[in-house]
């Protein structure tokens, strides 16, 4: 199954991305964890959300075509680039920026989007944890494995199992607020209401924006 595809049926926040903002990236900032709250849900939600955590397909992209699968590869490249820096590792950063691109994508979301939250949360560290309990990438809560997975918290410091988790939690919120990202994002976090999440996150967002046709036009004008 394709993942490719626009996600313009929900909000989300773009922009290209300015050499002078980029270079925000390199500053040290702390993680602004918070506190997914537990709620109780329905059967169907439940089963649902269950389900979307424990198909085990491979965050391998596919690809209907092969200029899909070039403006994949260039955005891998230029992700990686503004990530060395937070993760040195080729291999894992390479591994990292493929699952958060195939777990944004499956999940419906904006891959800036969900960068953006990941450096909010834990500023791209794998083990870290909040004061609350919340793991991982995305910071997911503990009792997300027992409301929806098989109630082993210690796999929250997995990669595809946190960002998998992470991705189903924000659009089921996403889905409860009927695509509002301010509101989605504050429930997040366990702030709903309040500016200061929101605003973190979205400034970040758009420090991972990338508009391939964008470069392409550039590319083109170097080369005439």
């Amino acid at each position: 199954m394709s993942l490719e595809g626009s996600l313009s049926r929900r909000r989300c926040l773009g922009g290209a991305v300015t050499a002078g903002a980029l270079t925000v990236l390199s500053l040290p900032q702390a993680a602004r964890a918070g506190a997914q709250i537990e709620e109780p849900l329905i059967d169907s939600v439940r089963t649902a959300l269950s389900s979307a955590v424990h198909n085990k397909a491979p965050p391998v992209p596919e690809f209907s075509n092969t200029e899909a699968r070039l403006a994949y590869l260039r955005w891998l490249g230029e992700m990686s680039e503004r990530l060395k820096k937070k993760i040195a590792d080729w291999p894992t950063r390479k591994e990292f920026l493929q699952t958060v691109w195939y777990e944004s994508k499956r999940s419906g979301l904006d891959v800036s989007l969900v960068l953006g939250l990941v450096q909010v949360e834990s500023n791209f560290r794998k083990f870290a944890v909040s004061s609350a309990g919340a793991r991982g990438y995305m910071q997911v809560m503990p009792f997300w494995t027992r409301v929806i997975g098989d109630s082993d918290p210690a796999k929250l410091f997995h990669m595809q199992t946190n960002l998998r988790f992470g991705c189903v939690i924000l659009r089921h919120y996403l889905d409860r607020e009927n695509g509002d990202l301010y509101m989605t994002l504050g429930r997040y976090n366990g702030s709903r209401g309040k500016a200061p999440y929101p605003n973190a996150v979205f400034a970040n967002q758009r420090l991972w924006a990338y508009d391939d046709k964008a470069r392409e036009r550039e590319r083109d004008r170097s080369a005439a």
